[in-house]
């Protein structure tokens, strides 16, 4: 019988929560209500908490307020999706709930997940019923009655999972959309896989080798103290994706980055080439690199100046060595949008972007990511284009968190974001912008097109594996094998909003001249629109379609 949950107990049970959420990732990707490729759910779980393991894996928090906090921060700073952030916010009512305390009782835990749930309802707008929400708070209450009845830490924890499971089973119920659809909701899923996870820790029954790893205690000194700086043969940590645009041999490339450097890794196929290599000469890598096609990222960093900064992190002095640089504000107002393709990222720049942080479907980038482009934009007041709803929260979570004024604009696709930014206006105040470029993203169609990745029922749609879906504001507008079929309930779509102006970006697994076929076919069904087309670059939609 356990009468008390202390920080280690608690570092142990976050860690295997990462561990089972990571583990059934996939299951709970696929409860997506449409089957589009983005696996937005469960992967953004398994990254958010992610980062709160990879934070206290092989720490030794004093107590669980040490461990609860230490969780909390990490979290905020890398959650990801409306899922991640949620959870973040539930973490960090709990860590509020038992700041200050060493260990707690089932009373205290029951309090604490409670708080939790009290977080993320004041910081959701309008909280749905057959969510996570939901299924947190359905828990909550029955830790709270259990601890009420006299039971320990782990009969509170068994009370709490048992009715996440029923909570979880009632939410095809609850919300409609998932009625459709016929699946319970991906997030409270997560949330019951999390409390399953820490009654498997507290009870000892499942610890995962990588657990294990995580957990266990550093060696006397840290590894990272055994050598000096000097040492390092290799300087610069190098990495690279280029697009094979000619008939060049990966292999050439490969045996001539084997004798600058070590640590090489190099993947090919027909498309692309990935490599990451240590070497001390970066610049003469990528310019062989351009050899083969054109770039599509680089990253470079110093190896030597990341162990001396690691060193300083041994000393206590991390967060001053580490923490990202504010710019001085050299203007009014910036803007950092969010967007995946470089054609998008250089029209985005091109129409006044300050920055621009890669992401949108299957890779939501986190609050720390979309903070750090804030702070590198040289303004006061930074305006944050979202572009995809699931990364509207994550941006929130900026606002407050540096000296410049941030205001997110809710944008919910790309095609959003380019109307938005282009009614931004340098003479007017900050909430005269915030009101018009809300306004201008409202006025847009969007409309992408993209593929099931798996066969589907919803709405009295069948969909096959493989065939073109066609969604309009986030709600499926066709699904068919052909694309001439999907082509003409889009013409439909654009000619009920009486559209004229219509932009098309096309995605990395399209060609030019596809996309100048698409084209065509519209402008022939709409010979009054005009029509621009655009290579955008982004993956996963083959088109992105605004209309306005």
């Amino acid at each position: 019988m356990r009468e008390i949950l202390d920080g280690i107990t608690f570092r142990d049970m976050i860690l295997t929560a990462s561990a089972f959420v990571e583990e059934n990732r996939q299951k709970i990707n696929e409860l997506n209500v449409f089957p589009v490729p983005d696996g937005d759910t469960g992967t953004n779980m398994s990254l958010t908490l992610g980062s709160a393991a990879d934070d206290l894996a092989g720490k030794k928090p004093a107590g669980i307020s040490d461990a609860a906090e230490q969780a909390a921060g990490a979290m905020l700073r890398g959650a990801r999706g409306n899922s991640g952030v949620i959870l973040s916010l539930l973490m960090r009512g709990f860590a509020k709930a038992v700041k200050g305390k060493k260990e707690i009782s089932s009373g205290e835990l029951a309090a604490a997940l409670n708080e939790g749930v009290g977080a993320a309802y004041n910081a959701v707008m309008k909280p749905a019923e057959g969510t996570i929400l939901t299924v947190s708070r359905m828990a909550a209450a029955a830790a709270a009655e259990a601890a009420e009845d006299g039971g320990d830490i782990e009969r509170t924890l068994e009370a709490a999972r048992s009715a996440a499971e029923v909570a979880l089973a009632e939410t095809v119920e609850q919300n409609p959309v998932l009625k459709k659809a016929g699946v319970v909701d991906s997030g409270g899923m997560g949330y019951l896989v999390i409390l399953e996870a820490f009654l498997a820790a507290l009870r000892g029954e499942v610890k995962t080798a990588a657990v294990k790893a995580a957990a266990s205690e550093p060696e006397d000194g840290s590894v990272f103290s055994k050598f000096d700086t000097e040492d390092i043969t290799f300087c610069y940590c190098t990495e690279f994706i280029v697009r094979r645009e000619n008939g060049k041999d990966p292999e050439l490339m490969r045996g001539w980055l084997a004798s600058l450097g070590d640590s090489l890794v190099m993947l090919d196929d027909d498309e692309l080439i990935k490599v990451h290599v240590h070497c001390n000469c970066p610049g003469d890598v990528i310019t062989e690199a351009l050899t083969y096609g054109s770039l599509i990222s680089t990253k470079i960093e110093n190896m030597r100046e990341q162990h001396s900064s690691k060193l300083v992190e041994l000393t206590e002095e991390e967060s001053a060595a580490s923490a990202p640089v504010s710019a001085e504000p050299e203007k009014e107002y910036g803007v950092v949008s969010v967007c995946a393709g470089d054609g998008l990222a250089a029209m985005f720049s091109e129409l006044g972007a300050d920055g621009v942080v890669s992401g949108g479907q299957t890779m939501n980038p986190s609050t720390d990511d979309i903070l750090r482009q804030i702070m590198l934009t040289p303004a006061s007041t930074v305006f944050v284009l979202p572009n995809n709803k699931n990364i509207i929260m994550a941006a929130q979570q900026c606002v407050g968190m540096c000296d410049k004024t941030v205001i997110v604009v809710p944008t919910a696709s790309v095609q959003q974001g380019v109307a938005a930014i282009l009614a931004l206006d340098p003479g007017a105040d900050a909430d005269a912008n915030r009101e018009a470029m809300t306004e201008a993203a409202g006025g847009v169609t969007s409309i992408s097109v993209t593929y099931a990745a798996r066969d589907s029922f919803f709405d009295s749609v069948e969909i096959k594996a493989g065939d073109y879906l066609a969604l309009q504001d986030g709600r499926l507008l066709c699904a068919d094998s052909d694309l001439g079929t999907v082509t003409e309930h889009i013409t439909s779509a654009i000619e009920e909003a009486g559209s004229e102006l219509i932009s098309i970006f096309y995605g990395t697994d399209v060609s030019r001249e596809q996309a100048d076929v698409f084209a065509e076919n519209l402008g022939e069904a709409l010979p009054e629109a005009e029509i621009t087309l655009v290579d955008g670059g982004q993956p996963v939609y083959y088109y992105l379609i605004s209309a306005e």
